[in-house]
């Protein structure tokens, strides 16, 4: 049964890729304004996990709820669930052939029916947000791979989304231009946006999150404050765990 307080709940949730069980009863709920980073080795489910919630994957048994709503269930509309939550992808996903401004106004024309004019004002409203409204006019291949990404924020954005997805935003970007990405989410967190992101980050999970979760195998082993995780581990996969990111990636875009 739902919980009347949380935006976003997973209930016994099972997922697999035909004999591959991917997620393994994943139990799970975060509030209005949390910052939730899912953390974990590769295969364990973290981004299956994240698609799950705006069904680009569908899941095998359980519930997912959005704001006390099941999402799951073949009533759903899912056209109107992705309007309520934005995703950003660790590939980008923008257009070629349209300009930054054309990326974000496309959802806004042909979704929500904005007017032309209204269209616009809004996406250089988001673009700004995102330290970009001197580039509105060009196209992807103009732009660096943090600016791309910077752009599908500002498009996720742009649809006034309850809930914001991230699945690896910056794991596709040279080492100089994370920060520049991780520094529009902390602002974001910062602003009270309701965010679930998967990243390899340290930094910015000890900083901005307010909840940890460790998944392995499919599973939540360990879910706490960055504190706890960091400095205190209930379980020893977990302190292992973040050792060896810490060691590899060790907060240097903090």
């Amino acid at each position: 049964m739902s919980d009347a307080n949380a935006l976003l709940e997973f209930e016994d949730v099972h997922q697999s890729y035909g004999e591959e069980k991917v997620l393994r009863g994943i139990d799970f709920e975060m509030e209005r304004g949390d910052v939730e980073v899912v953390i974990g080795p590769s295969g364990s489910g973290k981004s299956t996990m994240l698609r799950c919630v705006n069904r680009l994957t569908e899941i095998d048994s359980g519930t997912i709820y959005l704001d006390g709503e099941p999402v799951t269930t073949p009533e759903t509309d899912v056209n109107a669930l992705r309007r309520r939550v934005g995703m950003v992808f660790q590939d980008f996903n923008l257009f070629a052939h349209r300009t930054a401004l054309g990326n974000v106004t496309l959802g806004l024309r042909e979704v929500l029916g904005h007017s032309k004019e209204e269209a616009r004002a809004e996406a250089m409203s988001q673009l700004e947000r995102v330290g970009l409204a001197d580039q509105a006019d060009s196209y992807p291949a103009e732009l660096s791979g943090g600016q791309k990404q910077r752009v599908g924020i500002a498009r996720a954005l742009a649809m006034d989304p309850e809930l914001m997805l991230f699945d690896e935003p910056t794991s596709a970007l040279d080492p100089e231009l994370i920060g520049e990405v991780l520094r529009v989410m902390r602002d974001l967190a910062d602003d009270g946006m309701t965010m679930l992101c998967v990243t390899h980050e340290m930094g910015f999970a000890q900083e901005a999150a307010s909840t940890i979760s460790f998944l392995d195998e499919g599973t939540v082993v360990e879910r706490g404050p960055p504190e706890q995780l960091f400095e205190d581990p209930e379980h020893e996969r977990t302190g292992e765990f973040l050792e060896r990111l810490t060691s590899l990636h060790g907060g240097q875009h903090g």
